[in-house]
């Protein structure tokens, strides 16, 4: 099948379920490192993070529990009615069915909302945090993701200037995986300011409103630290020949 007509996915599963082509680009980023980036997270002073006790009285999947949290945080964000749960679950139910094996509840229990307006509320603080550091930078909305040939186009989190902010609920330290997915974001925006001569990002930071964590790493140290040595042009051109030689063995 030609590389022009192989099928589309999204930068996000490309990250996910392929880690290998990853795992070419960036052979360091290993346990060790990954552990070592986690050191240097810190919280927030005027947040709580979200308790399991409460979190286990909730009986939505996980991944819905906390998607319904993000469209509540967007919504609030957007000025919108902080009522309007029905509107959270739709938009939070779409998403799902689009990645995962959704279980979608008929109607939210007061569980639920609970826990979803505290990690929402603490979204919100986190990101309101960041922006007083960040003067006359407005707070961007899914900021693109561009495509690379059949890695389709995709949808950040939110961005800030030329910090890109991606939002994980674990319950745990950030993994590898979440290294991976913004390192892919990254190479795809760098691709296409090559042929653009468009801006890039220069950090991330990563939130985790749940357990009121976050990391923040210039993206030059991480791709420094996880890569083999490789120049920026050096680690697209290997994404393009990694993709391509993992759809050949598949």
């Amino acid at each position: 099948m030609p590389f022009s007509r192989l099928p589309r996915r999204d930068p996000r599963t490309v990250a996910r379920d392929i880690p290998g082509v990853l795992d070419v680009l960036f052979p360091r980023l290993t346990g060790g490192l990954v552990r070592s980036l986690n050191k240097e997270s810190f919280s927030f002073s005027d947040i709580e993070a979200v308790s399991d006790e409460l979190i286990g009285k909730s009986r939505l999947q996980k991944a819905m529990l906390f998607e319904l949290s993000m469209a509540r945080a967007e919504s609030l964000l957007r000025g919108e009615a902080p009522s309007d749960w029905d509107e959270c679950l739709r938009i939070a139910s779409s998403r799902q069915k689009q990645h995962y094996d959704a279980k979608i509840p008929d109607k939210l229990s007061r569980y639920d909302i609970e826990v979803a307006d505290h990690a929402a509320s603490n979204l919100i603080v986190m990101l309101k945090s960041i922006q007083m550091q960040c003067p006359n930078l407005p707070l961007e909305h899914g900021p693109l993701i561009p495509g690379l040939g059949w890695i389709a186009s995709g949808r950040g989190d939110f961005a800030i200037g030329s910090m890109l902010i991606e939002v994980k609920h674990t319950e745990e330290n950030f993994r590898s995986g979440d290294f991976r997915q913004v390192l892919m974001y990254w190479l795809l925006k760098y691709a296409k300011s090559v042929e653009d001569n468009d801006s890039i990002w220069s950090e991330i930071l990563l939130l985790n409103p749940r357990r009121n964590s976050a990391l923040r790493i210039k993206y030059e140290y991480l791709i420094r630290s996880a890569s083999a040595g490789l120049n920026r042009i050096e680690l697209v051109e290997l994404l393009r020949s990694a993709a391509v030689q993992e759809v050949a063995r598949r």
